[in-house]
């Protein structure tokens, strides 16, 4: 496809063979500077579609941003400027920075200073980097909008179109959005020069018969978490995908040398290595194959009862794929899925895509693995019961028992003991593996539309709410979309479970699904709106005349009079944590408080 020699070498070592759909379309046009319009949703590889060919112009002599991705989310700005780093492996002085709200400004100020060709990050955050001037877009080349219907739902589009004043009027830009509403058929008529427009309808489905599953994962503990999961699944034979061919060979070296009968099956084996792999794998002398995508192509064997994502696939096509090496002819198959929480959003991709729902597991205690290895032996002692011809053992044991006057059970539990040695029935503790949670529960409904104005849609049993104030209101100059960008951006919460936002003049309440974390508390006290942070607190009293996202009228009529506040007479504010702020922090000196009335 005309990509750079070594683009074309990254991408052959990481295992794609062939072009997704939208990079079949996407990657022409770019790479001839076209403008494009791209309507597809996420997890159809749309990340290689523009990284590919805009990592392919570009000139590394020039140690300023020639690209620029805008994202609506910080985990999707890591997730791209990774893909970015991966692609461009061998592009030698290559440098990608990602921007965010959340991570410390000198970092990211030392970082442009030393000079980046790719910059990825969020729209809140870019247009603090350009009011600063410690980012110049002066030679930016191409411009990508990722996600754009999303960075609209989140109230950033107006960010969006001044990001996009910053920039030269020759630079190429590219818009993808899983839907076109008008919002964004304005920006596209108003920043792109005569498109290409593609749709990428997605087909993904996936077998009834397979039972789907995810474990929330933390890196560092994937491979316990792995054997741990193999111990006491009920398992003939597996397939464990992951994105390399090195890592398959690292992987099954590592469960070969925990007692699994395992091979590697990736691209760099001929044929005839491939096929003695497949030939153990249904003939039962082996059990587990670790593969790449490429490398299980076409792959048929009837034993395989699970299929496990060691590591996410890079689009929904690919895990459809490999999931169907499993549940094959009416059989009933297992897939569990690894993510981490930078790669939810890919979960979320694949459900839609597949319009089923992934349960979540948790991972094995002690207890399961004992019991699991108990009922193994079990069934190994009872088969050699019905198949072996015992006489002469049993002789033994009677003689044994005889010569030493010991019960008869205490020696088979001798000989239990010795036979488990190298595999203890009864494991020590294992180290701890964390297990992640998602940052808060979603309620079923209290969506805003996409213009993220708060007008509700659909009904259903509200969730419990909790009411928050944060330390920002009107005189700061903040919106409700900042206060949904911000919220969305930091706490990984979608800005459809984000309720009712008030503005009053120095500060705002609003409503967030009950059970926030800790950690996610802590990280919102920090994070900085119009200036200011959020010093976010849970929220205790009545409520004035405010004005409310809620309703258009209501912004334009509402009065900036002074809520009614329900402090204790230090001016002491309860915080979600328990703990108690400064006296008076947050709140205006010269205002009176009113206080409710002691209960009789």
């Amino acid at each position: 496809m005309a990509l750079a020699p070594a683009v074309l070498q990254a991408v052959e070592e990481i295992g794609y063979e062939s072009p997704s759909p939208i990079q079949a379309q996407s990657i022409p046009p770019l790479l001839e500077g076209r403008d494009l319009l791209g309507m597809a949703q996420t997890g159809t590889g749309k990340t290689a579609a523009f990284a590919l060919p805009l990592l392919s112009r570009l000139d590394l002599k020039r140690a300023e941003p020639q690209v620029l991705v805008l994202t609506p989310t910080r985990e999707l700005a890591l997730q791209v400027a990774e893909a970015m780093q991966t692609y461009a492996r061998h592009l030698k002085g290559f440098h990608v920075l990602p921007v965010y709200g959340g991570q410390g400004m000198d970092t990211q100020l030392r970082q442009l200073r030393r000079g980046a060709h790719v910059i990825v990050g969020t729209p809140g955050r870019v247009q603090d980097h350009l009011r600063r001037r410690t980012l110049s877009l002066a030679g930016l080349s191409a411009l990508v909008l990722d996600e754009a219907d999303e960075m609209l739902r989140m109230g950033f589009i107006d960010d969006v179109e001044a990001i996009l004043s910053h920039t030269p009027p020759t630079r190429q830009v590219a818009l993808f959005s899983a839907t076109m509403p008008e919002a964004i058929r304005r920006v596209a008529r108003t920043h792109l020069r005569d498109p290409i427009e593609i749709r990428i309808q997605s087909k993904t489905t996936t077998v009834a018969t397979i039972n789907q599953r995810y474990w929330l994962v933390s890196g560092a503990h994937k491979l316990d978490a792995l054997t741990r999961m193999l111990e006491v699944e009920e398992a003939d034979a597996l397939i464990i995908f992951v994105r390399t061919k090195t890592a398959t060979v690292e992987l099954a070296e590592k469960l070969e040398a925990r007692g699994y009968a395992c091979a590697a099956l990736n691209g760099d084996m001929n044929q005839a290595q491939r096929e003695k792999a497949v030939e153990r794998l249904k003939n039962g002398s082996l059990d587990i194959v670790v593969a790449t995508d490429v490398a299980a192509r076409g792959l048929d064997v009837a034993r395989i009862s699970h299929v496990i994502n060691y590591d996410i696939p890079n689009d929904t096509e690919a895990y459809v794929h490999r999931i169907g090496r499993t549940g094959r002819a009416g059989r009933k198959g297992e897939a569990i899925l690894f993510v981490s929480p930078r790669e939810r959003r890919m979960l979320r991709a694949i459900e839609i895509a597949t319009g089923q729902s992934i349960s979540r597991m948790h991972l094995p205690t002690q207890e399961d693995v004992a019991d699991r290895r108990v009922a193994q032996f079990k069934e190994r002692v009872g088969e050699v019961l019905e198949a072996q011809e015992l006489a002469p053992f049993e002789a033994l044991i009677e003689s044994f028992v005889s010569e030493r006057g010991i019960d008869p059970t205490e020696i088979a539990a001798a000989l239990a003991y010795l036979v488990q040695r190298e595999r203890p029935l009864f494991p020590p503790a294992p180290p701890p593996i964390e297990e992640l949670r998602a940052p808060m529960a979603k309620p079923t409904s209290a969506a805003v539309d996409e213009a993220g104005t708060g007008k509700r849609r659909g009904k259903g049993e509200q969730p419990p709410m909790v009411r928050y104030r944060i330390e920002v209101g009107r005189e700061h100059g903040v919106q409700p979309k900042n206060i949904v960008g911000a919220i969305a951006n930091e706490a990984g919460v979608e800005s459809r479970y984000i309720g009712q936002i008030k503005l009053y003049a120095d500060y705002s309440t609003v409503d967030l699904p009950e059970g926030m974390p800790k950690d996610i508390f802590r990280h919102l006290q920090k994070v900085w709106v119009c200036g200011r942070p959020l010093q976010i607190s849970q929220f205790e009293g009545d409520e004035g005349p405010a004005e409310s996202r809620g309703s258009a009228s209501q912004r334009k009529t509402a009065k900036p009079a002074a809520p009614r506040r329900a402090a204790p007479s230090t001016g002491k504010r309860r915080e979600a944590s328990g703990k108690r702020s400064k006296p008076g922090a947050g709140n205006s000196a010269k205002r009176p408080e009113k206080r409710r009335p002691k209960k009789q």
